[in-house]
């Protein structure tokens, strides 16, 4: 099944519409973890998935099984059906704060392959669990369900869930008086970048995640870095005699 990135924000709504009713007047962060196991059904659980962290989360629509190599040795998971695992990582005393905004960003994108999943037709999803069914381990490649394209579906409408449209007019609005945020190469001037600091802990999203967003959602211009200019530097002309 493909999808556009307007089918997909439509998509979002109505899950955000039918999980916590219309978002108008509600305004706080979407509770992720709540939708995962109230409203998907999903059982979520932590485990080391990768040694260098480039796995972040799994899931599988049949039970079966992921096969990691460990450096040497392969080490075998047990994935069950409507099972999502997410790295150890996220759950370290020491990392747990820091890395709050990937976690629910990544719980979004695996709650979003199962929102994509039920979308597709009976013989679709039939034909999906016989191949997870018929395989005894895969590989990281393999868990990607349909290589790419999936991949990319469930970024867009995990951000549709996690950001959802009407949450960040109401922020931008409230925080940076609705106008566009100024980037210029990778930078922002103290006060944009304060506007976004400071959407980013109410949403408990990442930087990146949230300024890929704003993009989307025309919240952003996009200027060289030869015309950066923050109002708040000080530069004395006779420092440079």
């Amino acid at each position: 099944m493909i999808l556009s990135r307007a089918q997909l924000e439509d998509i979002g709504a109505a899950v955000i519409n039918d999980f916590c009713g219309s978002i108008d007047g509600q305004f706080s962060a979407i509770d992720i973890d709540r939708l995962a196991s109230d409203y998907l059904k999903l059982h979520v659980s932590f485990t080391r998935l990768s040694e260098d962290g480039s796995l972040c989360g799994i899931t599988a629509y049949a039970d079966t099984e992921f096969r990691l190599d460990c450096g040497g040795y392969v080490k075998t998971i047990p994935l069950m059906q409507n099972q999502v695992l997410l790295d150890s990582s996220f759950i370290e005393p020491s990392q747990c704060h820091k890395l709050c905004g990937k976690r629910r960003f990544t719980l979004s994108h695996e709650c979003a392959h199962h929102i994509l999943f039920q979308l597709e037709t009976d013989e679709e999803k039939a034909a999906c669990r016989r191949l997870y069914s018929a395989r005894h381990a895969y590989s990281l490649r393999d868990l990607k369900t349909k290589e790419d394209w999936n991949e990319w579906q469930a970024n867009v409408l995990g951000a549709a869930i996690l950001m959802p449209p009407q949450l960040i007019d109401f922020l931008m609005f409230r925080m940076a008086c609705s106008r566009r945020l100024v980037c210029y190469g990778n930078y922002f001037n103290y006060q944009d970048l304060m506007s976004l600091n400071n959407i980013c802990r109410f949403l408990g999203v990442s930087k990146t995640a949230l300024v890929i967003r704003l993009r989307e959602l025309d919240f952003i211009e996009d200027k060289p870095y030869t015309e950066y200019r923050d109002p708040l530097e000080v530069w004395n002309e006779e420092s440079d005699l």
